[in-house]
């Protein structure tokens, strides 16, 4: 990108007093959001509101806890630090030119896969030993320990630096076991530590949940796999530009064997049904515009009603532009592409990151603040060109 665009996008990006970065979880799938934050950062749009959930909950505090000319290359750090393996050969990145027909390509993930089932990853997680899956505690309740996820954390991020709220707001999601409730751990709200990430990606029965003060967490996907909610919902209600990147797509097409019904299944669990939440809360904007328009016509008298008091604080005014990304499988890729860390998928999927956010920057005026009677807008890079693929199918098929 070059300098004249970056000047372009940066000046309109920074009209907004709001702009998040929403990451949802995916597991492996996570570099995928990695090459978007670098497009970000080449484009020299720094969010100052990062929010994510399992993956996307390490992801944010890579980028919170570093400072913004350091976290590309901390991200490319900790995503090659946790998929190379020491004893297993690593295949060259996609910039090398490698080309594998899929069914060779299908062998090569299943067998990264199967690999990370039996020896964990490096720096994420390990196997339990067999004797100690019958134990009777919450935080080893699972088939993998997580511990050395900590470690990894603390080497990579700087938990004093997640902690400047002033500088960047950070969310992440979890659940609470005993309740079963979601919760947001929020900067602005407490101090974060490792555990309240490690809690947001804490997926039984795979991994533990996570104490934090005195109460046990699990991943946050297991209610919901995407903050966006609560980033739109939050108050104090400004003026945002949000972008929200998908690791899972809620289209696809209908499955013909059991492989294709478990890559299926996963999508439509974890997809978290961005483009609903967004419909609706279109239109709750919408009437929330109407109703900041008609209480200012009311007369001053009338102000001092309970009425206008219940009123005042549903009314709202505010813009909101929802830029959304969502990582689009490849041909090979299997049910276990999100926990297949190979170094040449995660090239890929981080190529694949940075390829649709320059795509996507490229449309300058989707950056523009939404009109006034158009308060909330979205945009989608792929949106049509799915649709389209569906309807040639379809009538492939008929």
């Amino acid at each position: 990108m070059d300098r004249v665009q970056a000047a372009a996008i940066g000046a309109v990006y920074r009209d907004y007093p709001v702009v998040a970065l929403v990451l949802q979880g995916g597991g492996a799938l996570g570099s995928y959001q990695a090459g978007v934050y670098e497009g970000l950062a080449e484009a020299g749009v720094q969010p100052n509101w990062t929010a994510g959930i399992s993956i996307g909950a390490l992801n944010a505090a890579l980028i919170a806890g570093n400072p913004p000319e350091r976290r590309v290359e901390r991200l490319r750090e900790f995503w090659e630090f946790i998929c190379r393996q020491p004893w297993w050969p690593t295949l060259p990145a996609p910039e090398a030119s490698v080309e594998l027909p899929d069914a060779i390509r299908g062998v090569v993930d299943s067998m990264e896969a199967a690999r990370a089932i039996l020896e964990g990853q490096n720096g994420f997680f390990v196997p339990r030993p067999w004797f100690g899956l019958a134990s009777q505690h919450p935080s080893q309740a699972s088939y993998y320990d997580t511990r050395p996820l900590r470690a990894t954390l603390e080497r990579f991020a700087d938990f004093d630096r997640i902690n400047q709220a002033r500088e960047m707001r950070v969310s992440v999601g979890a659940v609470n076991v005993r309740d079963g409730n979601f919760t947001y751990f929020d900067n602005t709200e407490r101090e974060l530590r490792p555990e309240h990430f490690m809690a947001s990606g804490a997926l039984p029965p795979g991994f533990p949940a996570v104490e934090v003060d005195g109460e046990f967490y699990w991943d946050g996907g297991l209610v919901s796999n995407t903050p966006l909610y609560y980033v739109l919902a939050k108050p104090p209600r400004r003026d945002a530009l949000i972008f929200q990147i998908d690791l899972w797509s809620a289209n696809g097409p209908v499955p013909r064997d059991l492989q294709q019904v478990a890559v299926r299944q996963k999508d439509i669990q974890y997809s978290s049904r961005t483009r609903m939440v967004t419909d609706v809360l279109m239109e709750a904007q919408e009437y929330r515009r109407l109703l900041h328009e008609l209480i200012a016509l009311l007369p001053e008298s009338a102000r001092s009603s309970e009425a206008y008091r219940q009123a005042e604080p549903l009314a709202c005014a505010r813009r909101r532009n929802v830029i959304h990304l969502i990582y689009r499988d490849k041909p090979y890729e299997s049910y276990h592409k999100d926990y297949q860390f190979g170094m040449l998928t995660m090239n890929e999927h981080w190529a694949s990151g940075l390829t649709d956010i320059r795509a996507t920057l490229a449309h300058h005026d989707w950056l523009e603040r939404p009109s006034a009677d158009q308060p909330f807008v979205t945009h989608d890079l792929h949106r049509g060109r799915g649709d389209s693929e569906r309807a040639a199918a379809a009538g492939a098929a008929s």
